[in-house]
């Protein structure tokens, strides 16, 4: 099922990438900048790789993940000072509000990618940022002391050498077979209200988080744009 579930998301990402730029951040209504003085939490970041074989079907590769979430660690870091306000970490300590809370945001980031961006926009919304991730942002204002809490989603899959192969042969009988997929996901939330008040997605056939140069170029394009 999980896997399922897998094949059925990248494909779901495939439909999105025709009207995709490689940044489109958004703002809620009436949120133009960071109050003077707010405090920031950096959640931990939100990141697994995944191969994908010769019959497209996309694998779970732990040792990918676990290099790409210190790379993406390391210098998500290392942008503090230029985030500007107060920063602090909130430390992946396996606090399973936390954990929780990171799954409701790529839940979330995922319904504005398909009905904010995407093919499925919602009339209701009219064409606005109008979403939250509900009051129980609070757990992370109660740990951190924070106004507005970070959280970055990333999902990646890279084309193994047989895929390569099969996209090629495809190729040359006028099939077009997807590769790889990069899909990540900003967003700043309000720790008061649980309102997102800040977006970007990068949704593109390019990126690779598995060396440390190349996941510094996917950081900077995520948080293009990042209020100040």
């Amino acid at each position: 099922m999980k896997l399922q579930r897998l094949v059925l998301g990248f494909a779901a990402l495939t439909l999105l990438i025709a009207g995709s730029a490689l940044g489109q951040p958004n703002r809620a209504a009436g949120f133009t900048k960071l109050p003077l003085g707010a405090k920031i939490a950096l959640m931990p970041a939100d990141v697994e790789l995944y191969q994908l074989n010769a019959g497209g079907i996309t694998e779970p590769r732990a040792d990918w993940s676990m290099a790409a979430t210190g790379y993406v660690k390391e210098l998500y870091k290392a942008r503090k000072a230029k985030l500007g306000s107060d920063v602090v970490e909130v430390e992946d300590d396996a606090d399973e509000r936390l954990l929780a809370l990171n799954r409701l945001h790529g839940a979330v980031a995922s319904a504005i990618a398909v009905h904010h961006f995407g093919i499925l926009s919602l009339p209701t919304k009219e064409q606005k940022l109008d979403w939250t991730l509900g009051p129980e942002v609070g757990a992370v204002r109660e740990k951190s002391g924070a106004d507005y809490a970070l959280f970055i989603y990333i999902r990646d899959s890279y084309a193994t050498g047989e895929r390569v192969a099969v996209m090629i042969i495809g190729a040359m009988f006028g099939v077009g077979l997807p590769g790889g997929i990069q899909a990540a996901y900003a967003s700043l939330v309000d720790l008061r209200t649980g309102q997102i008040v800040w977006f970007n997605r990068l949704i593109r056939p390019s990126g690779d988080l598995r060396e440390r140069d190349k996941a510094q170029e996917t950081l900077d394009a995520l948080l293009a744009g990042y209020p100040e």
